[in-house]
This record gives structure tokens, sequence and C-alpha cells, in this order.
């Protein structure tokens, strides 16, 4: 028979569904993101040591040839090692007329990944016979790869099993990201590598790149070579290409960002031509806004950028560039004669004559930037301050302050990002950040400024996270984001989520990511001894890092050179041991009422946990004084002994089916209050379970 034939008889194999049964809800199971529709069987399939694949691709092409290669490294690299443990490679058949493999991948094209939109969709079909994973595109195979890493379950005899299931999926938006800050603190490209490949398995599309800012210019310029020069550590050409050439293997996109005109005072280091007020500089040293900017007025500013813009532009091949704009206060604009007096004959001064009107100013400079940006065949990415009257609608706006920046622009006709709510370096729960969505239910939006919400980023800002602790501040709780970036708005399920999480977590280390790992090895490092380290463990594990900025005014001074290797350093950016224990207490309070007589089923494991807690502040004091590093940790876990003393007070009533008096009640709760104040820049993630605990009537 013709290949046609057999192609065709493949192409209905592989959309056919498992088994004849009407749409059901959707069980999630061990898949983050939830994919569009899942239906479950109730067999398996058994990966067994023989185990083989192969690739249906359509006629051969230098396009078709880099898309079969990416699709091979996902499956050996990625996939093989989950179905396979202690192996790297299976026997990959190769071209022939029929699907003989245990393992068939078929695509309609190669997927143009630097299309915005881009079909991502794929079906994925396991069946006690074998696997079938389909897709339009080979963009579509990579993503359905992923979700078939997430299925494999170790077999006790060796290789895994994989449960029997019929998957249709799709992305609800097309840009899907993680904003990674190598200008803060410098991340090795290992570093970017490991973390390219957790996006990848949570089907996340792009990295923006944040590779320039006051503390350094990260990627190496040979027009303008002090840039990089001045500021130490960057990225060689050839490791910039490497890197977009190993994002590219996984289906992601690499959007470089460049801030101007503030945020620039390693720029200025290198180049002081380009300031406000004739100064100069050197890279600057501390985390706080400087109110540094370029100055807007001079030629000479623009034509820097001209000469810089159309290196990079070169470099990085994504058709997006993002130019910054954002936290211009416009003081050093205010300050120098020379730049009001061009306001002044501008027109860019407010209703009173005298007073700057910045926008207007930074509005004018981002107008010559776009210029710049565009004659070298790019779209402009800003943060949302640049929006403002006269942009060109194909800007895109990425917010940052909100919500409403994203209605703005798309209101004003600009595609828009959102990333307000997505902050992960301010140590919100992935609760938090999964109740943020890019199209809230009540927009007020129309279909048309609906499709211009592209999508979101996830930001990791790097001031209090260098190459060792990143992956810890940056997982698991971006997978949160990328569910909601992923899947349908109607997946709200928290706790289901969290389940989830738990699951892909080990995952994700496997891919070698170390958010686990380098915690751990920080916590050996302060503790000292194999002995000490189980009483520390126990006290960091219930702490977390304050939040959002607070960690800049907590009297304790940061500059670059900064080691982050204290115990706020090593705590969870959420605590699982906090909000676990926080479920058990609410399950508890809800037994009083709809189950008294099961209360005492939940007594034991509450007053187990709290025992552990109270004693182990006389364990862990000792490891407390000893170490500098760690002598300020000394009273928040006195803390932790005198909330979990409270707690277990209010539990012995409990389970006599007593309640408190209003005073001695007013009183615990008048402590627990107290015990708030953060210590060496972290705070009692359990604390506010404890009270729910001690005020319940």
């Amino acid at each position: 028979m013709p290949m046609r034939f057999f192609l065709l008889l493949l192409a209905c194999l592989l959309t056919r569904p498992v088994f004849a049964l009407p749409t059901v809800p959707l069980a999630t199971r061990m898949l983050l993101p939830v994919p569009t529709r899942a239906n479950w069987g109730q067999g398996r399939f058994l990966v067994k040591p023989d185990f083989t694949w192969q690739v249906f691709t359509p006629q051969q092409t230098p396009a078709t040839l880099a898309a079969d290669s990416a699709v091979a490294e996902a499956v050996e690299r990625l996939v093989l090692p989950v179905l396979l443990p202690g192996r790297t490679r299976a026997n990959r058949r190769r071209a022939s007329p029929l699907p003989t493999a245990a393992l068939v991948l078929q695509y309609g094209r190669p997927g143009n990944l630097l299309t915005v939109g881009e079909d991502e969709s794929y079906t994925l079909r396991v069946t006690p016979m074998g696997v079938a994973l389909n897709a339009p595109t080979h963009l579509g195979l990579l993503r359905g790869l992923a979700t078939l890493r997430e299925l494999a379950a170790p077999n006790k005899v060796g290789g895994s099993v994989l449960p029997e299931v019929d998957v249709a999926d799709a992305p609800r938006f097309p840009w899907r990201g993680l904003l990674m800050d190598a200008a803060r603190h410098f991340m090795p490209v290992a570093v970017i590598k490991r973390n390219l490949d957790g996006m990848w398995a949570t089907k996340l599309n792009v990295l923006h790149w944040h590779l320039s800012d006051d503390q350094g210019f990260r990627v190496e310029s040979r027009t303008l070579p002090r840039l990089s020069q001045v500021s130490g550590q960057f990225y060689s050409q050839r490791q910039v290409r490497d890197v977009i050439r190993y994002a590219a293997r996984r289906g992601i996109r690499v959007v470089p960002e460049f801030d101007v005109p503030g945020h620039t005072i390693a720029w200025q280091a290198a180049y002081p031509e380009l300031s406000s007020n004739d100064s100069t500089y050197t890279v600057y040293q501390s985390w706080r806004l400087a109110n540094v900017a370029f100055d807007p007025t001079k030629e000479t500013t623009y034509a820097l950028l001209d000469t810089l813009f159309g290196e990079m532009t070169r470099l990085f091949p994504d058709p997006y560039f993002h130019i910054g704009g954002d936290e211009n206060d416009g003081r050093q604009w205010r300050r120098s004669p020379r730049i009001m007096a061009f306001a002044r004959t501008n027109g860019m001064l407010k209703a009173d004559g005298k007073t700057l009107d910045k926008h207007a100013l930074q509005t004018y400079f981002n107008r010559r930037v776009l210029g710049i940006v565009t004659k070298y065949g790019k779209t402009m990415v800003g943060w949302d301050e640049i929006l403002g009257p006269g942009l060109p609608t194909n800007a895109v706006i990425q917010s940052w302050r909100g919500k409403k920046g994203v209605l703005d622009a798309v209101k004003a006709g600009n595609p828009a990002l959102l990333s307000s709510g997505y902050y992960i370096d301010l140590n919100q729960s992935a609760a938090f950040h999964y109740a943020t969505d890019p199209l809230p239910d009540a927009t007020g939006l129309t279909p048309a400024q609906q499709q211009l919400v592209l999508g979101g980023e996830a930001t990791m800002w790097a001031e209090f996270a260098d190459s060792i602790i990143v992956d810890s501040r940056i997982w698991p709780r971006t997978a949160a984001v990328a569910e909601r970036l992923w899947s349908a708005a109607t997946v709200r399920d928290v706790p289901d989520m969290y389940r989830r999480l738990a699951l892909l977590s080990p995952q994700l280390e496997t891919l070698g990511l170390q958010h686990r790992r380098a915690p751990q090895l920080l916590l050996r490092q302060l503790a000292g001894s194999a002995a000490a380290v189980p009483p520390l463990r126990t006290l960091a594990q219930v702490l977390e890092p304050v939040k959002e900025y607070k960690r800049h005014f907590q009297g304790f001074i940061y500059t670059t050179q900064t080691p982050l290797n204290r115990l706020v350093d090593a705590a969870p950016a959420e605590s699982d041991g906090a909000r676990e224990f926080g479920q058990l207490v609410d399950t508890l309070l809800m037994a009083r009422t709809t189950a008294p007589s099961a209360v005492r089923r939940y007594l034991p494991q509450l007053r187990d946990q709290l025992q552990l807690w109270q004693k182990n502040d006389a364990l862990v004091q000792p490891t407390l004084q000893q170490n500098p590093l760690l002598q300020e940790y000394a009273l928040i876990s006195t803390h932790l002994k005198t909330a979990a003393t409270l707690a277990l007070e209010r539990l012995a009533l409990l389970e006599k089916g007593q309640t408190p008096t209003s005073a001695a009640q007013t009183a615990a709760l008048k402590q627990l209050d107290a015990l708030k104040v953060p210590v060496g820049q972290t705070e009692l993630a359990v604390l506010p379970h404890l009270r729910r605990l001690v005020e319940a009537k």
C-alpha cells in the first residue's frame, strides 16, 4: 500500500477516542497544567526495557529536520529518563511505513516558534497497547511530551506505567512567560538552562531575559564593549546564541530586555555622555531605587542606542524587543537646566508653565526608541509606564502596577501582558498567584479587546536571589502561574492545585532544578553538623521571608556583594508545613460543627506537631547561639515555642469540650499578635493558623 494510506490510517487512530463514552468532568489526577479535556480509562500501558519510539514527519526539509531533532531531544533527554529510570536512550524506529513503535509521534508541519499564537495544541492517547501523540505542529508535540512525562509512575518491576487516557489540549493564552533577572545577580548559563527545562515541563513558552539594570549590563557588545566590561560578569554572544538555541529546542522564545531610560547606571558608568546631569558613575552597588536616567534631549543618546540596538536585534531573533521604560520619576530631568530648557521649547511643561511634564518627555523618548526598534524589524515591548497618548498600537504593554494597566492598554488598541500578581520574588503564596487572571470575569472588554490580552509572565527579580537559591524562589510556585496561563479560566480548585504542585515538585528536581536541594545544603552549612540539621530544619520549615518589598526596610543593608547565606535565604518562599498545618486546623474546626464525633481523630496529629515545635526551641538554641549568622533567629525560635504552647493549651480545652474564659482567650490572642514582628527578615508562617485555633469559640 502507498505511504499516504498508512499515514492517513495513523492519523485516524491518533484522533479516535480511547473509548466511546460521553465527556465527563475533568479528573485532574497528576496533570499540571490541567489539559482542556482528559478522559481516563481503566487500563494502563507498561513501559518495558524494549520500549521503542518513532516520529512521522512531513516531507523532509531543513525545517522538518530541525523540528525532528528538537522532538527527538525532548524524548531522549527529558522524557525517557522518567519512562525508563536509569536509562537515557531507547530504540528509535527510523522511517517506516507503519506505526510499529510503542510511542508514535506525528505532526503536520514545523511550528513557527517566533509567531505569537502559533498552534501548540496536541492530542495524546495512551492505551494498553501503546502511546500515540499527534499535533498540527512540532510545538504541540513538545507540549504533549511534557504531559506524557507527568503521566509516568514507577513500576515495581522496572520501567514505568502510564494510565490509559485520551487527552486533547491547547493553551488559553499564547504568551506564557517567566522573567529571569540576570542583571542584579548574574545567572550562569547552566542556571538559565535548567530553568528553561522547568519552563518546558510546565508549558511556559517565553523566557523574558532581563539583561541590564543599574547593577550591570550582562551581554557582550562588540560595538560598545565598555558596557559589559564595567559590569564584570556577562554573557558572551556565543553563550547567548547557545541559550537561544537551547530554548528553541524546547519550544521557548527568548525576549531580551534592555531597560531605558531609567535603571541605567551601569550604562552610564561605561558611557558618561548618556547622563542627564553631566555626572560620572560607577556600577550601582545598592538595591534601592536610584532615579538616574538617560538624557533624552541629546542626539548622542539616540545614536548610541541605535548602535547598540542594531547589534542586539541581530543577536536576538525574536520579533519582540523589550525596552523597559519603568520607574523613572523624572527628578534628574527636572534638576537639569538644559533638559528643562528643551522641555520648555517643546511644550513639555504642565499647565503652570514651570513644572516638567515627565510623561510628555518620556513619551518623546519612547517614540524615538520605538523608531529605532522598528527600524530593525522588531515590535517594542515596555512596562506600563510607556503607555501614553500617541503611542503606536503595535507596542506591547506589560503591566506590573496592576490589572488597570492591561485594561487601559487594550482599550487603547495595544496588545498587553499581565505581570501584576505574578511577582514571584515577593514571596506570596501559590494560591495568591493562582487567583490572578489576565482576563478576570468582569472586565467589560469587547471580544476584540480580549484578544489583545496576550497572556502574562511570572517575574523573578533577583535582588534577593542569587544563582544558588534562585530555583527555590521560582519553583514550584511558578507552575501555578503556568496553569493559570495555559488552562481554562474555570480551573480554580486551590486545594487540588496544591495537591498536584506537590506531585510536580520532585519531577522538576529530576530535570536538574535545585529548588529543594539548594536550601537543604544551605541549612547544612548553617547547622555545622549533621546532628544540628533536623532542629534547624524544623524551625526553617515554618518560616517565610517577609512579603512584598519589606526586606529592603528591615534594618539590614544589602549591596550587590552581600552573601545570601542566612536563614531567611534557606527558608521557603511558601511554607508547605505551615499551609498543611492550617488545613488540619480548618478540618478540625469544621468537624466541631459538622461531625463532632470526628474531632478526636484530628487532635493527635495537631498535638504531635505542636509539641514538636514547642520542644524544638531547646534543641535548636545551641546551634543558633553558636553561629553568628544564626544568632538573630534565636528570638523567632522562642516565638514559635510560645505560639505552640498557647495552641496546645487551647487544644487541651477542645479535647475536654471546654471553652476558655474571655479574659484568657483575649490574653492569648494578644500574645500571638505580639509574635507577628519579623525577625531576621523572616516571619512565622504558621502564626495565622495557630491564631485561628486559639480564637475558636
